[in-house]
C-alpha cells in the first residue's frame, strides 16, 4: 500500500479541522476491525488516516434517564456496561453476540454504524430503541434519527467534514430481545438478525418496534408488522402472523452469505422468536 499520512489529534478541534481541510481525503480509524483488513487486500488505498482513538469519545454515561455512548466505545465494554444493561440491555446482547472477545475489544460502535455493512449489528437494535446520532464538525452539530442515517451498503449521509462522535439512546419503555443467525454459531458475519421492543399497557401491545438486519441494503423497519401487534393481546399466533407480514416488507437480498431464499425463511423464525422473547411467551 502507498504510503499514507497519518493524523492522530488529541483534541476535537484538531480533528475537525482536518476533515474540514482534507475532508474528501482522510479516513477514519477507530478500532480498524473493518478498515484494515480492506488495507491488507489493496481493496482500499487511503491518502491519509485520521485516528480518532485519541479524542476522548470512549464513554457510556447517564443521560435524561437514557444513555449517551462516545463513539469510540468499543463493543466489549457495551457489552459489560452496567448502565447499558440497565438502561439498553438489548443492545448490551447484540455487541455480546458479535464477533469474538479479540474482535469486540477493538471494534467500536462508531465504526459499526459508519461503515454502514448490511451484516452490521449495532443498527437494529439502536433503532429498536429509538436512538439519535450526533455528527459534527465546524460548522457544529446535527443530531438525527438512526433511521436516517443510513443511504445504502457503505453510504451514509454523514459529509465528508463530519465525525460521528456521541449515540443518544433516550429513555424508553418497554420489554426486549434481539435475535441473530449466522453460518456458524460463533464468530459469523450475521446472514440475518432482529430486534423487537414491545410496550404493554393493560395486557395489550401499546407499542412495538420491529427491526430487521442483514436483510436489505439497510436495516428496515417492519412497520406493517408493528401495526399487528399495537393494541392487541400477544399471543404465539400473533407473533406468526406478524412475522409473515415482517417477511413481505423486508425484501432480502442475495450475497455471498446467503440467498434471498433462505433470508425470507430465516427472518420468519427470528421475528416469531424475538417477539416471544420480548414479551416473554
Amino acid at each position: 500500500m502507498p504510503t499514507a499520512e497519518y493524523f492522530a489529534p488529541t483534541e476535537l478541534r484538531d480533528a475537525l479541522r482536518l476533515l474540514a481541510e482534507r475532508g474528501n481525503q482522510i479516513t477514519i480509524l477507530a478500532g480498524g476491525t473493518d478498515l484494515v483488513p480492506q488495507f491488507n487486500c489493496r481493496e482500499l488505498r487511503p491518502h491519509a488516516l485520521l485516528y480518532i482513538g485519541k479524542l476522548g469519545l470512549n464513554y457510556i454515561i447517564a443521560k435524561n434517564g437514557g444513555l449517551a455512548v462516545g463513539s469510540a466505545t468499543s463493543l466489549e465494554e457495551i457489552a459489560t456496561n452496567r448502565l447499558v444493561f440497565e438502561r439498553a440491555p438489548v443492545l448490551a446482547q447484540a455487541a455480546a453476540e458479535m464477533g469474538n472477545p479479540t474482535i469486540r475489544n477493538v471494534a467500536t460502535i462508531g465504526g459499526n454504524l459508519a461503515t454502514a455493512s448490511r451484516a452490521a449489528d449495532m443498527p437494529p437494535p439502536l433503532l429498536a430503541l429509538d436512538a439519535e446520532l450526533s455528527l459534527v464538525s465546524e460548522r457544529g452539530e446535527r443530531v438525527i434519527p438512526i433511521g436516517e442515517f443510513f443511504k445504502r451498503a457503505h453510504k451514509t449521509v454523514r459529509l465528508a467534514d463530519e465525525l460521528l462522535t456521541e449515540i443518544r439512546i433516550p429513555s424508553v419503555k418497554g420489554q426486549t430481545a434481539f435475535v441473530r443467525h449466522g453460518r456458524r454459531k460463533v464468530f459469523s458475519c450475521c446472514v440475518a438478525s432482529v430486534a423487537v421492543r414491545v410496550v404493554m399497557d393493560g395486557g395489550k401491545c401499546a407499542d412495538a418496534r420491529i427491526v430487521a438486519g442483514s436483510m436489505a441494503s439497510t436495516p428496515v423497519r417492519c412497520l406493517g408488522a408493528e401495526g399487528i401487534l399495537q393494541g392487541k393481546h400477544l399471543t404465539s399466533e400473533l407473533a406468526v402472523e406478524a412475522a409473515a407480514q415482517a417477511v413481505g416488507e423486508c425484501k432480502p437480498i442475495d450475497d455471498d452469505r446467503a440467498t434471498a431464499w433462505y433470508r425470507r425463511r430465516v427472518i420468519k423464525v427470528l421475528i416469531e422468536r424475538a417477539i416471544n422473547r420480548a414479551s416473554d411467551l
